[in-house]
């Protein structure tokens, strides 16, 4: 019987994961793995230097671990004069440059709960960038689309515009700066005479401190950057709590209040607390329903939510049953435009913004070994709105679009200060055992598309690859994370195969829908790994250049 199973974004991540498995590392060798892959050979999507929040379970202790995996802003972040500078929104370019946390985050899930070394792990990653990998469809269009954006910057432009124009669908991508990097950081490890947590701590070294730090910092010194020498070598991933939520027969474990767990968690509770029929309505999705549930989490986290540090309230007393009750009790028969949660946080210049669909980065990996171990990571940060740092290849984390440039707004740059992070891995358990990974791309659809999967699987019976594959809607009626946070009352898209039916249904109740554009896959990504008692199951979206296996041990 198969009894390992991976999900990614993209075939050499999931190659890399297997490689590992069947080597004899566990999940979160194979997890990391497949995340440095990604950062590889996904370079639209995902950076080496982006962010990289991890959700994991240990079978042996039962314990379920987080890591943040974001930096916050460096110590010279000042909201004042960025404000004074740039107006309401951070600027696209190398400002909106935050501590890069990805490797960091790589580096210590191994070294806490992997069982091999860098070297051993960043084998397919370092063979991407060094030999190249063959331009797939989504990333020659991706790069296309943003041809403006990548050419101003040279340094940016020299990588993904080779020759001056967009690499092509069959080319060999290359990255030499980028093996450059990762070089550095395995042969630091190499170099060390310690053991294997002594040889990850000497590659984290490199990067935060070494060459590799010696050249962001003097790149930043030299362009009116922000990162300092300082800002790399202080910088530490957090273990956070999970937030544990009981939905049908299963614990659904969401990361904090640093990142859409919180949303995904009171979304989660909000639908429990209605009861197991509230979401359906004959026999299928009641989408009404489910779009005023996810209207009033994202009113709320516009409200309330931003780094756990600057919350004004608990976390937690957004899953309280008596406010869910309340919130739940807020829904009518009828589209409600712009639901709020109280006094809004919604600056009245964002109202007039040109819709947008979503933002357009992000990955997922989910990995469940044979001994149940879970490791659930969505790695992200785009290359198009910031500056490679020459001779690195890298695109450091510029996560900062999600902070706002106004003194005195909940989620106002500071130093030090985590911007409000989207990407949103989760597993769950059932039984008290190991039942799931999941996550997706997808910015502010992250929530909205997972939550309908879980529902198609829990309530409706499908299968993970009918959940997967099950068209899906979104609303916008909310200010957007990313600059420039635009708010879209009433907005909803949804993907064109939504039974007609359906589609009507929603616009009787006043939801203005929108077919998702055939060129977009922002509904798209999922990928999902699930063990039960018959063995497991490994979904990539075929939407996106997913892939997915399953093995033996």
């Amino acid at each position: 019987m198969k009894n390992w199973a991976v999900a990614t974004g993209h075939p050499l991540g999931t190659k890399a994961a297997e490689q590992i498995l069947r080597a004899g590392g566990n999940a979160v060798d194979a997890g990391v793995a497949a995340g440095l892959t990604l950062g590889v050979v996904q370079p639209d999507l995902v950076s080496v230097a982006g962010v990289a929040p991890i959700i994991m379970y240990d079978a042996a202790t039962g314990a379920v671990t987080t890591q943040d995996g974001i930096g916050g802003w460096p110590a010279a972040a000042d909201v004042e004069r960025m404000h004074r500078d740039h107006g309401d929104h951070v600027p696209e370019g190398i400002l909106r440059t935050v501590i890069p946390a990805a490797p960091a985050s790589w580096i210590k899930a191994l070294s806490d709960h992997g069982t091999m070394t860098f070297a051993d792990i960043a084998q397919e990653a370092r063979a991407a960038a060094r030999d190249g990998f063959e331009v797939y469809p989504l990333l020659a269009d991706f790069i296309a689309a943003r041809r403006d954006k990548y050419a101003r910057f040279p340094s940016t432009a020299a990588i993904f515009l080779p020759d001056g124009e967009p690499p092509r669908a069959g080319d060999i991508f290359v990255q030499h700066d980028l093996a450059w990097t990762l070089d550095q950081m395995v042969a630091a490890e190499t170099a060390c005479t310690g053991d294997r947590r002594a040889g990850l701590a000497a590659a984290r070294a490199a990067f935060y401190e070494g060459p590799v730090a010696q050249k962001i910092t003097a790149f930043h010194a030299a362009n009116g950057g922000l990162l300092t020498a300082s800002d790399l070598a202080g910088y530490a991933v957090r273990n956070e709590p999970s937030l544990p939520v009981t939905f049908r027969d299963a614990q659904v474990h969401c990361c904090g209040a640093w990142s859409q767990g919180i949303s995904m968690a009171e979304t989660l509770a909000m639908i429990e607390a209605a009861g197991p029929e509230a979401a359906h309505r004959n026999g299928r999705l009641d989408l009404h329903f489910l779009l005023e549930v996810l209207k009033r989490v994202f009113a709320d986290r516009e409200a309330y939510v931003t780094d756990p540090d600057y919350m004004q309230i608990p976390p937690e007393a957004l899953l309280d049953p008596t406010f869910l009750a309340n919130r739940l009790a807020s829904i009518g028969p009828t589209s409600d435009p712009l639901p709020t949660p109280g006094p809004a946080l919604i600056p009245d210049d964002d109202r007039a913004a040109p819709f947008r669909v979503g933002c357009a980065d992000t990955t997922h990996v989910s990995v469940i070994d044979s001994a149940g171990n879970i490791f659930s990571a969505t790695p992200s940060d785009p290359s198009y709105d910031t500056v490679v740092i020459p001779g690195t290849g890298l695109s450091v984390s510029s996560r900062g679009s999600q902070s706002r440039s106004i003194p005195g707004h909940l989620n106002a740059l500071a130093p030090g200060k985590r911007p409000r992070l989207t990407p949103n891995p989760i597993l769950a358990l059932k039984d008290g055992k190991p039942w799931l990974a999941l996550g997706t791309p997808g910015g502010d659809v992250q929530v909205q598309a997972m939550i309908q999967v879980l529902l198609h699987l829990m309530d409706g019976g499908r299968s993970a690859e009918e959940a997967v594959r099950a068209p899906r809607v979104a609303t916008y009626a909310f200010p957007g994370s990313f600059a420039p946070h635009s708010v879209h009352p009433n907005r909803v898209l949804y993907e064109a195969d939504l039974d007609p039916a359906q589609v009507a249904d929603l616009q009787a109740r006043g939801h203005e829908l929108e077919a998702w554009p055939e060129t977009t896959w922002m509904a798209g990504g999922i990928c999902l790994a699930m063990r039960d008692d018959t063995g497991v199951t490994a979904v990539a979206d075929p939407r996106r250049a997913g892939s997915a296996v399953t093995g033996p041990a």
